[in-house]
């Protein structure tokens, strides 16, 4: 498995910081050394550093992260909502990413922040109208997403923004997989809570696959190279406390932890 990686020389450096910030790089993870590339869509090899000599960032800097609500039958049910019958789509804002270790920080403003373990796909083309049979030739890769939730301000405001846009509130990596290496039929999308197994189920549970994701979402959104998707989480969601650790795992793309600590 090719692992692609976003990374700085500089530890103090933002994880929402973008591809133009003078400190962002690109790389392949080979064991405990990154081989530098020009960027994620540019594989020539360059430096090598040591990966304990480099802050990880997210995998990849979007210019929006698009998310699909209630994508698994039996998440909408847990939550005694309706089964969508087209998707359900809202944004996260680039400014709630965070990598790989870091922290999650629970708001003062929610006393009910939840998990949502999800696949991550990444566009590698412009898109824009984009035929449901040809959505492939449009994805770069994959990686993990957990879609952070402060669930009692989503459920009082009735729309989804502020419940779902806090800082920290869109973990992703620690890395990207390209799309070619992975057969998505076959993945599975698990949660783990402080070690404990929480969610778990197949993406063909998804009730929009991925071609439909992309087919709805482009008739009115154009998909520039680098957006994040994020396709919607299974059931077992739940929340979590300061102190607790979330796990991603998807086999075949990676996985992504992060702790959660009280906002200061």
């Amino acid at each position: 498995m090719t692992k692609f990686v976003r990374f700085s020389l500089d530890r103090g450096i933002a994880p929402t910081a973008p591809d133009s910030h003078p400190g962002v790089r690109y790389g392949i993870l080979q064991g405990e050394m990154i081989q530098e590339t020009p960027s994620l869509f540019e594989y020539r090899p360059g430096t090598t550093h040591g990966l304990d000599a480099v802050r990880l960032l997210p995998p990849v800097s979007p210019s929006k992260i698009v998310c699909v609500g209630r994508n698994y039958a039996d998440h909408a049910k847990e939550l005694g909502n309706a089964v969508p019958t087209e998707p359900l789509i809202f944004l996260k804002p680039p400014s709630s990413l965070i990598a790989h270790g870091d922290k999650i920080l629970y708001p003062a403003l929610s006393s009910l922040v939840s998990y949502e373990a999800e696949l991550g796909v990444i566009i590698g083309r412009r898109a824009r109208n984009v035929r449901k049979q040809d959505w492939a030739d449009y994805v770069w890769g994959y990686t993990c997403v957990n879609d952070v939730t402060a669930r009692d301000l989503q459920k009082k405001d009735g729309q989804w923004t502020r419940g779902k846009g806090f800082d920290t509130f869109c973990p992703v990596g620690q890395w990207a997989v390209p799309g070619d290496a992975v057969a998505v039929s076959g993945l599975r999308v698990q949660g783990y809570l402080d070690g404990k197994l929480v969610q778990d189920a197949p993406v063909t549970d998804m009730i929009f696959d991925l071609g439909d994701i992309l087919a709805y979402v482009s008739q009115f959104m154009t998909l520039e190279p680098g957006d994040l998707i994020a396709t919607g989480t299974p059931p077992g969601v739940g929340p979590m406390l300061p102190g607790s650790s979330v796990r991603v795992v998807i086999d075949g793309v990676g996985a992504l932890e992060n702790s959660i600590t009280t906002e200061s």
